[in-house]
């Protein structure tokens, strides 16, 4: 009498623990993401050859027309919002960040407001290529 034998099928790879280690990935790597706010408008900054942006406390942007924002605030009001955020820490830096088509006597107006404001440092940060 002949017996026959059956025949085991290959044993396939467990994929499985492959799928939990990526989805377990994919959550460390969206909790542990740092999220920042977009610009409130947007600008195209000047190129510089030399020098690297500072990081500063605060930002603040002048945008082609020569208005000043800071926050959610524009004009007059974002110059109120800078010496409110100022008062509280006068030693805090302020990053102003032109379009690179704003108008040079807006730049020179802005920098006096904030110093009558009391600003004691502000970057302006520049694009390098």
């Amino acid at each position: 009498m002949q017996i026959e034998t059956l025949k085991r099928k290959p044993r396939s790879e467990a994929i499985l623990p492959m799928i939990n280690v990526v989805f377990l990935l994919l959550i460390f790597f969206l909790m542990s993401a740092q999220l920042s706010s977009p610009d409130p408008v947007e600008i195209t900054p000047p190129l510089a050859a030399v020098g690297e942006p500072a990081e500063a406390s605060l930002k603040a942007f002048i945008d082609r027309g020569g208005a000043l924002y800071f926050e959610a605030e524009k004009g007059a009001k974002a110059t109120a919002a800078l010496a409110a955020a100022l008062a509280k820490a006068p030693d805090r830096r302020i990053e102003l960040r032109a379009d690179a088509l704003a108008p040079a006597q807006a730049l020179t107006r802005v920098m006096t407001e904030l110093a009558a404001a009391g600003a004691v440092q502000v970057d302006v940060g520049v694009n390098t290529p």
